[in-house]
């Protein structure tokens, strides 16, 4: 049994209805980051419905903003980066997925094993 307190969450729905079924599927994420990272003081994640494309469904945008201590990361998946974005589900994983690259970086650099990247 884990010992470590749940993270504080707040899930905001943005055009589309709360759906409890998606908010464990969150709260289950967020635990996994929590083992991984322990250090994690809250989050806040934004799902949101866009109307935009009637002809090929609804696009769903996640967006995951993270406190750890001295640091703000935020990850998110825009619809247009992928047509599967129409699965709520999908969106999340894939926007999760990013926010444990994100925290994984901070490991290695306050480890001192920073990887340099050239930003364009």
């Amino acid at each position: 049994m884990s010992t470590h307190q749940p993270i504080p969450l707040q899930v905001i729905f943005r055009d589309l209805d709360v759906s409890q079924a998606l908010e464990a599927k969150v709260r289950e994420k967020i635990d996994k980051l929590g083992q991984f990272y322990p250090n994690i003081e809250s989050c806040r994640v934004v799902i949101e419905q866009l109307h935009k494309h009637h002809q090929r469904g609804n696009h769903f945008r996640v967006v995951i903003d993270l406190k750890v201590p001295g640091h703000e990361l935020i990850a998110g998946r825009e619809p247009d980066q992928n047509p599967a974005y129409t699965d709520v589900y999908v969106a999340l994983r894939d926007a999760f997925k990013a926010m444990r690259r994100q925290l994984e970086d901070l490991v290695h650099r306050q480890q001192g094993q920073t990887k340099h990247h050239i930003l364009v």
